[in-house]
């Protein structure tokens, strides 16, 4: 869970990074490294989001595959998924 809460709070930094360049200076150095970054991290949101066994029944896995924000939505569906229940 801690690596999916880091990956998912970089994915949508990233995103915002990406953005505010593309709407401000457009500097090809920026896109260039975050660029990867943003796809890292949205790879590792998938890949962590995945096994973790809250996730299917509240169907946080396919929340994960959004990209963006993805990985926040899929945190806030398994952390207010009751304890036990279905």
């Amino acid at each position: 869970m801690r690596t999916l809460r880091i990956a998912a709070g970089v994915e949508a930094a990233s995103l915002v990074a990406l953005l505010g360049n593309l709407l401000t200076t457009h500097t090809p150095a920026v896109s260039a490294l975050v660029g990867p970054l943003h796809g890292t991290a949205y790879l590792v949101v998938i890949a962590t989001a995945w096994p973790v066994p809250a996730a299917a029944p509240s169907g946080a896995r396919w929340l994960a595959v959004i990209p963006g924000v993805g990985g926040l939505l899929a945190l806030r569906r398994i952390r207010d998924r009751p304890l036990g229940g279905s």
